[in-house]
């Protein structure tokens, strides 16, 4: 168990809203999952401890469903022997739902990933658990890392990759399976990247690659000479080019994140302002300093166009400076990294004192500007991308 947190641990720079973790023992999964930090997580399992030989674990930005425990990964099967790991999108799981639900599927989460574990529970016929991930794939539309354990197939873990990035670790008499490679990097220093529709399948004896036909890959494993901070980087010179090229998916995930495909509501959680106040307003005011300045710029071509309002965005160290003409149904929006800016608060306090509604869009829930705003929401932090960091697949315990 302490190598799958450990793991969750090392990529907790990426962000994220929920955790997992399933562990495979005496022909059972045992799993475990938690809302928000992995500190909740390890104080579950702390509650409620496990064991197992081998296992995989998740740290989850919502992309489908709300953050809760129950939309966490993994996801299970009906049967609950098999559980599933997920990164990026599955874009026809509705299709996907509604045939497994008229077969008899139940669904219990408004996740996509959950679809993958029931595709895979319908395929499996004795024959190994690639070969059911390898039959289900060709169900499957979008941009997905999966890895896949069963109870059914034990001593055996199976990754695929058609888009968001997997790395393969290898080391003496053990494997690992991560979405990037600081979790691993304290265990291995050989790894295998995996291409686009390519699968590896993980024993105690090593692992074996082939495409998504199940034609054999040969990989020649590359040894990693990078410290933990150049890996976080992922190659990039500095961490502002990785976000700059992270952008479109962090805005697409986040977007995606808050709208349920099943029902068409948007979920703004904590939002507190109730709709009759929003559908009132008339004006939106950004105010914000710096980076966030910028952001709000964006964001002012975005209201203005998608809900035809006015909007005015100015810089937090000015606004209380000058005289701002606040008129009635004014919302104000303050972005701050970290929801302690003090020109920011001012003027956040200034536009209040003035009549207007207020909302923050802040990092650090419980700062400041969380606080005194009407109501606050998270934006996603760095990157989007999970990690899906195995427990070392090896006889050992």
């Amino acid at each position: 168990m302490p190598v799958l947190t450990e793991g969750l641990r090392r990529l907790e720079y990426r962000g994220y809203d929920s955790a997992g973790v399933a562990v495979v023992c005496q022909n059972t999964v045992d799993l475990r999952r938690s809302a928000g930090k992995l500190s909740n997580l390890e104080q579950v399992i702390a509650d409620s401890p496990l064991t197992g030989e081998y296992g995989v674990g998740h740290t989850r930005w919502a992309t489908h469903g709300r953050p809760t425990e129950e939309n966490a990964h993994p996801h299970r099967d009906c049967t609950g022997r098999t559980v599933v790991v997920h990164n990026g999108i599955i874009e026809n799981y509705l299709d996907l739902k509604a045939a497994l639900e008229r077969d008899g599927h139940t669904f219990l989460t408004e996740t996509d990933t959950e679809s993958v574990a029931h595709l895979v529970e319908r395929e499996m016929n004795g024959d190994g658990l690639e070969h059911a991930v390898r039959r289900a794939l060709g169900a499957l539309r979008g941009l997905f890392a999966l890895v896949l354990i069963s109870a059914d197939d034990p001593g055996k873990i199976v990754a695929v990759r058609n888009g968001p990035p997997l790395v393969i670790g290898l080391g003496d008499g053990e494997c690992f399976v991560a979405s990037d490679i600081p979790a691993i990097l304290s265990h291995t220093r050989d790894v295998v990247f995996l291409g686009d529709e390519e699968m590896a399948v993980l024993t105690r004896e090593g692992a074996s690659f082939t495409d998504f036909a199940g034609r054999p890959i040969e990989k020649t494993p590359q040894r990693v000479l990078w410290d933990a901070v150049m890996a976080e980087k992922a190659g990039y010179k500095h961490f502002m080019l990785k976000e700059i090229f992270e952008q479109p998916a962090a805005a697409r995930e986040t977007i995606l994140g808050r709208v349920s495909q099943d029902t068409g509501r948007v979920f703004l959680d904590p939002m507190t302002i109730a709709d009759a106040s929003l559908e009132a307003v008339e004006r939106v005011a950004i105010i914000a300093c710096g980076t966030s300045w910028h952001a709000g710029l964006v964001g002012k071509f975005m209201i203005e166009t998608l809900a035809g309002l006015p909007v005015e965005v100015d810089y937090g160290s000015e606004y209380r400076y000058r005289t701002p003409i606040v008129p009635p149904h004014t919302l104000a929006i303050v972005i701050t990294q970290s929801g302690e800016t003090a020109d920011t608060l001012a003027a956040l306090r200034e536009a209040k004192r003035r009549g207007a509604t207020s909302i923050a869009i802040s990092n650090v829930v419980g700062s400041m500007a969380t606080r005194e705003a009407a109501c606050h929401s998270r934006p996603r932090n760095r990157t989007s991308t999970r990690c899906c960091s195995s427990r070392r697949c090896s006889s050992r315990r």
